[in-house]
């Protein structure tokens, strides 16, 4: 009798003793779950409230990165060529129609110290820019200071509808500095010379 009184009263005290145990667990998992439940809703309303402000400044984003992006390649444009073309060896060649010409530019090539450097053939669009006082610069370039050959090839019809082929040689002189030179085209006309230069 009194060992089965020991056992009872050992199992009340376990369990007194696991009782304060679990009930402290409890509170600790229902305030768990209440908190999860909260920060669902909320974060479900900020969710909404995000893709609302979103959609309203997707637009404006979208243009601001355009901006941005554009802005960062005209600078990578230009560090690509100060770095590709130091100003003291460049040299840019452009090529433009003398004014009131009517003549059909087809091609144009450049030769520099013998070698070909630039060839362009050109649309009707790009000759008409041309004849409107439009420039191309149709070619970018390092070389040293010092007398250079330059080779100018036109190719074309003339105004009466005759093909012609035009070629003529200069001498330019590169000092330190970036050195701009202006080809200028003109018809087979007589008296008129069909290739000029000038620094610009």
């Amino acid at each position: 009798m009194f060992k089965l009184l020991k056992v009872i009263v050992l199992g009340i005290s376990a369990l007194l003793l696991i009782l304060p145990a679990y009930a402290q667990e409890a509170p600790k998992e229902q305030t768990k779950e209440a908190p999860k439940e909260q920060t669902k809703e909320a974060s479900k309303e900020q969710t909404k409230e995000a893709s609302k402000e979103q959609m309203k400044g997707l637009d404006e984003q979208v243009q601001e990165i355009k901006t941005d992006v554009l802005a960062i390649a005209a600078q990578l444009n230009q560090l690509e060529e100060k770095l590709l073309y130091p100003s003291d060896t460049q040299i840019a060649i452009f090529v433009s129609v003398a004014e009131g010409e009517k003549f059909r530019l087809d091609a144009v090539d450049i030769e520099l110290d013998g070698k070909s450097v630039a060839h362009h053939l050109y649309t009707f669009k790009e000759l008409e820019a041309l004849q409107k006082a439009g420039v191309q610069r149709i070619y970018v370039g390092n070389i040293r200071t010092g007398e250079h050959a330059l080779q100018v090839t036109v190719i074309g019809k003339s105004e009466g509808g005759s093909d012609f082929q035009k070629g003529e040689s200069f001498t330019i002189t590169k000092n330190i500095g970036p050195k701009l030179v202006g080809v200028v085209l003109a018809g087979t006309g007589t008296g008129s010379k069909t290739i000029t230069l000038k620094d610009l």
